[in-house]
């Protein structure tokens, strides 16, 4: 068919019906100017049905020749730059097959056997976002070793440990950064995990009720790297469960970057001045020459609720839909192609941002001191005595309403004004109740002891390797 033909024609639907699409109708409904990116899934899924096609006797071999030839020029194409997409094609399917049918004739034509743009669709965007899924494995990896790296330096670092963000107990600020990466480290086992559901064919579903058409799935399948067939063609064209369940764990991983980025914000304060990033990753003020601004981790809080929000859009799209395929389903690409270019983009930014960590050790101890953070080892010492913790806790806490009323911290208090508290108090209280022994008495599994946190850093670097 040539190329007047084609313009003339339009749709690859519209021999029943008797006027054209409206131009306003048409640019509602095509999705070619965001879906164009699943074009290298298109083709891949493409030429793996045609091979299975050929196998089975539906196509010649003359036409699968053709048909991979058509493909071949078709990426390069698209890749130069070259490929012109149309408006009144609609979509990335009916364009590669209206220019693969320029190509190389009835061959092209013959490609649809046996197939929908319902399955073909959803074969598309699994294809697609399996790739996106394995690339944002890696870069959280990445992000995690970054983390792992500034842990490892920071095992003997002494940060005020908060609750209720009131200072607790001193922790190392290797341990505090670990934490994240315990978060991050699930949120790599939930892309693993939901990649198993999301590996499975819908191709050979045709619109919705499979096809009369001798195909061999499980054939293409093994080509394409499905792990298994959706084994229900209703389900396998409507179901859109994968892009949810990927969004939700995105969603989730953006809530612990979202967390991160409150503590660096904090922690650049002036008010804390426990940190300081990197230039590249701030901004000044219009009107103010002394402002250094946290831009980016600002940014990836905010961008947090619009990926929330893609959650959201996602399952609302999808709760009043009746089986099989809704035009609806359109409406799933925008969303999910925003949340995985957010998501890499903000990987990759924290990965660089969090290498670059200037930690201030001196401001962080000077704030662990303030807020009485061993007042609990001092409990714990009594309790070590024979005191019952519910009377260790009181007695220590009239010992800290003393020392603030005196404007002091309990390890400035005597050993005689201690011993007023309670008679068992001796002189090894002094190592008890200094923020470095509050550390490294706290050495048991998955506490905040330095050489806790290095066993801890030696776990995840052997995991990530």
């Amino acid at each position: 068919m040539s190329s007047n033909q084609l313009d003339k024609k339009s749709q690859a639907w519209s021999a029943l019906f008797s006027e054209p699409m409206s131009e306003l109708v048409k640019r509602y409904t095509a999705s070619v100017f965001f879906d164009k990116r699943l074009w290298k899934a298109d083709i891949q899924g493409s030429l793996a049905h045609a091979e299975m096609l050929q196998a089975q006797g539906l196509i010649s071999a003359d036409d699968w020749a053709a048909i991979q030839k058509g493909m071949a020029q078709i990426t390069a194409e698209i890749e130069s730059g070259a490929f012109e997409w149309k408006l009144d094609l609609e979509d990335v399917h009916l364009n590669i097959e209206a220019r693969l049918t320029q190509l190389v004739g009835d061959a092209g034509k013959r490609l649809h056997t046996g197939r929908s743009r319902n399955d073909q669709v959803a074969t598309d965007v699994r294809l697609w976002l399996r790739g996106e899924v394995d690339e944002i494995g890696v870069l959280l990896g990445e992000l995690q070793k970054a983390l792992v790296d500034v842990a490892e330096q920071n095992a003997d670092t002494i940060l005020p440990g908060f609750t209720h963000l009131q200072v607790a107990q001193p922790v190392a600020f290797g341990h505090h950064l670990l934490a994240y990466v315990e978060m991050f480290a699930r949120d790599a086992e939930r892309m693993v995990d939901l990649r198993k559901r999301l590996n499975r064919l819908p191709l050979g579903s045709a619109a919705l009720a499979g096809t009369s058409y001798p195909l061999d799935r499980e054939r293409v399948a093994r080509t394409l790297g499905f792990e298994a067939v959706c084994q229900n063609s209703l389900d396998g064209v409507s179901d859109r469960d994968f892009a949810i369940e990927f969004t939700a764990a995105a969603s989730l991983l953006m809530v612990h970057i979202s967390r991160l980025s409150e503590e660096l914000i904090l922690w650049m304060s002036q008010s804390f001045a426990f940190i300081d990033l990197a230039d590249r990753f701030c901004t000044g003020s219009s009107i103010m020459p002394q402002k250094k601004n946290p831009d980016v981790p600002e940014l990836a809080r905010g961008k947090t609720g619009r990926v929330v929000g893609h959650l959201m859009g996602l399952i609302t799209l999808m709760k009043g839909q009746p089986l099989a395929y809704n035009k609806d389903n359109q409406e799933d690409k925008e969303p999910l192609f925003d949340t995985v270019d957010t998501l890499k983009d903000t990987l990759r930014i924290f990965a660089e941002m969090a290498a670059g960590i200037t930690v201030k050790p001196e401001a962080m101890e000077r704030a662990a001191k303030k807020g009485y953070a061993t007042a609990t080892d001092l409990a714990d010492y009594l309790v070590k005595k024979g005191l019952p913790f519910r009377d260790a806790h009181e007695v220590v806490a009239h010992a800290v309403k003393d020392a603030i009323a005196l404007g002091v911290d309990l390890s400035e208090l005597s050993l005689t004004q201690l011993q007023a508290y309670n008679p068992a108090i001796e002189q090894d209280v002094f190592e008890v109740l200094s923020l470095r022994g509050s550390l490294n008495a706290r050495n048991t599994l998955g506490g905040t002891a330095p050489n806790q946190v290095r066993a801890q850093v030696a776990r995840h670097r052997a995991r990530l390797a």
